[in-house]
């Protein structure tokens, strides 16, 4: 094998090893019947799994092969700088250490790819393309169905307010009004129950 080959593995390598420490960055919901925290590795395989079930209700034709690599890339600055819960998360300071961190780790992609893998994830945080609205509408779903489904324990510990919910989540519509609608309304119903104040 040539020489340039085994480097290029060994790096790749690397960047295995260093992505995996994505699995113990905890989340702020638990999975579905289950007490203990979700982390970020699951998360994103979540996302993945879930972006490829409601590709027909996107609003706008996606390459679902773009959609998933963003996923798959979308939380690997929680590495550096660990998870926030979305509703105080989206600050400059935190924007830059989550760009700061996936900088880092890309940097261990050998031949270019870190760079291409960089401006994916920065088309996720912009949200201009369609495949980045149905990517970040599809990021909030699972979080949301936790909370639904598990007594609203992350909303009610982190003391969210529903105005809070609705208005963040809202965005779930530029990626899929159809999926949002459906939402929308076991979110109401989670208003009605008590489950969201």
């Amino acid at each position: 094998m040539q020489e340039t080959r085994v480097g290029e593995i060994e790096q790749l390598l690397e960047f295995v090893v260093e992505i995996e420490k994505l699995k113990a960055v905890l989340r702020k919901t638990r999975p579905v019947g289950l007490e203990r925290r979700e982390n970020s590795a699951e998360h994103s395989w979540h996302v993945c799994l879930t972006a490829l079930m409601f590709r027909e209700y996107a609003n706008e034709p996606v390459d679902i092969d773009r959609v998933i690599r963003m996923l798959l890339i979308h939380d690997l600055g929680e590495i550096d700088a660990g998870d926030k819960i979305v509703y105080a998360s989206e600050t400059a300071e935190q924007k830059a250490a989550e760009a700061a961190g996936v900088q880092r780790v890309l940097a261990l992609v050998p031949g270019g790819r870190g760079e291409e893998l960089f401006a994916l994830w920065q088309e996720f945080e912009a949200g201009e393309t369609a495949e980045s609205r149905y990517a970040r509408a599809i990021d909030r779903v699972p979080p949301l169905l936790h909370n639904l489904r598990g007594g609203g324990h992350a909303w009610k510990e982190n003391k969210i307010p529903k105005e809070k919910v609705f208005a963040l989540n809202s965005r779930i519509g530029d990626g899929s009004r159809e999926l949002w609608q459906v939402i929308e309304e076991q979110l109401q119903g989670a208003v009605a129950s008590g489950l969201l104040e």
